[in-house]
């Protein structure tokens, strides 16, 4: 159960303004930050993570939210640089619940924050083209943009390049 410390001032309602801020607890896998991001309640509006390096490496996680969370003890170095960074990697974010299924560029376009979509070495996808999101979609900020870079796979539909359940790699080596 994760604890909110209400950033609204008193006798302002019950609807508090967003507030952008970072949040370390010190999750090692972007899957664990994943998980503990889609825990919350109420949900934020939009929530990324960020790779860190201090105290340690780890996953850092900027949110913006109507109810700020509090870091770990010793983490508040990591929190600012996870407000602060340029990069980041959406987890939450406008539209995001509407990309599910068979997807034309276009509609994740216009359904969600994503601004463009981009194919792994071959640069911008075509409008009609299709996206089988398999319901994970995790785009990442490049310059001020929210990108989402996907690859062909079977039958000529892109899927994202990032997936659910990703293979680790040489797990046989």
């Amino acid at each position: 159960m994760t604890l909110y410390r209400s950033v609204a001032a008193a006798g302002s309602g019950p609807a508090a303004a967003p507030h952008k801020f970072g949040v370390s607890l010190g999750h090692r896998e972007l899957s664990e930050a994943d998980h503990w991001i889609l825990s919350l309640t109420p949900r934020p509006e939009w929530a990324t993570t960020h790779l860190v390096a201090e105290p340690y490496r780890h996953v850092a996680i900027s949110l913006t939210a109507s109810e700020v969370i509090d870091s770990a003890d010793g983490m508040a170095v990591a929190a600012a640089a996870a407000l602060s960074g340029k990069f980041g990697r959406a987890v939450i974010f406008p539209g995001a619940a509407a990309l599910v299924g068979v997807l034309t560029v276009a509609d994740v376009l216009a359904r969600s924050a994503i601004d463009k979509v981009e194919i792994l070495g071959s640069g911008a996808a075509l409008p009609e083209d299709q996206i089988n999101t398999h319901n994970f979609v995790r785009p990442q900020f490049r310059d001020g943009e929210l990108v989402l870079t996907v690859m062909p796979g079977a039958g000529g539909v892109l899927v994202p390049f990032e997936t659910a359940n990703p293979t680790p790699c040489c797990e046989s080596h």
